[in-house]
């Protein structure tokens, strides 16, 4: 991780969980880190802890809603003045609504597609755009995905949340393959973990806190730092390693 000391990665959904968990890790490691989520507050108090924890990098809080456009690229424009851009661009952020096919809101769709497919995929462009546009051929590309991306389960509250979740997989591919096309050495690689312990399925099933709690008591689930190391482990290979997809779950998980 020596060659990404001082450097600035992006890490969206940083305010909780997963996301805090990997910017908390990049800052340890002397990254530069640009957290964003729609809560403030929450990074705001990461980053303190980060300083209090004498870590070598920085977290930058930025309040972003991933779902606008407009705010998506006003970021990367902040961030180019201030940082001058970004080498590292780790998509985290993403949002699973009760929604079944049959009987699902057209609106909580449209919200999952914002978030997990088309506002991934706008981080995505900008962040290599940012790269191209100050010659870093060594940048990385993240997507934060799940084993939602690579198979169904037996549940229709999530099945709409699955269909974005397999077009992260397939964007993913398709970036690593333009990226060759590019002639540049960025890689594209995703991350896809199976039950983690955090509060996604609180949200999830907002409806119904004692099922959102027993998700994970049934068995031993990942934590949120599991991940965070896979990323570390990702951006620690040598350049010449490409890195596809990390498919990881609990030991105890079946499917």
């Amino acid at each position: 991780m020596d060659r990404w000391k001082g450097r600035v990665a992006l890490v969206t959904g940083a305010s909780v969980g997963i996301g805090a968990a990997i910017a908390k890790s990049l800052v340890q490691h002397g990254m530069k880190v640009v957290g964003c989520a729609r809560n403030l507050q929450q990074i705001e108090k990461l980053s303190a802890e980060c300083v209090s924890s004498g870590f070598s990098g920085t977290l930058i809080p930025y309040k972003c809603d991933l779902s606008v456009e407009e705010e998506i690229l006003s970021m990367f424009a902040s961030i180019k003045v201030q940082h001058q851009g970004i080498d590292v661009c780790i998509n985290n952020a993403g949002l699973a609504l009760p929604e079944p096919i049959l009987s699902g809101k057209t609106s909580g769709w449209r919200t999952m597609m914002d978030v997990n497919v088309t506002g991934l995929s706008v981080c995505n462009r900008e962040a290599y755009l940012s790269m191209k546009e100050r010659n870093v051929d060594d940048g990385h590309i993240i997507n934060i995905n799940s084993m939602c991306g690579h198979r169904v389960v037996h549940n229709a509250d999530v099945h709409f949340y699955t269909a974005t979740k397999y077009a992260v997989t397939a964007l993913t591919e398709g970036l690593r393959q333009e990226l060759r096309e590019a002639k540049t050495h960025i890689r594209a690689t995703c991350i896809s973990p199976g039950l983690v312990e955090t509060q996604f399925s609180f949200r999830l099933f907002s409806h119904d806190p004692e099922r959102a709690a027993a998700t994970y008591k049934r068995i031993k689930c990942l934590e949120a730092g599991d991940i965070a190391s896979a990323v570390v482990y990702v951006l620690s290979a040598p350049p010449h390693v490409q890195i596809g997809d990390i498919q990881m779950r609990p030991v105890e998980q079946l499917t």
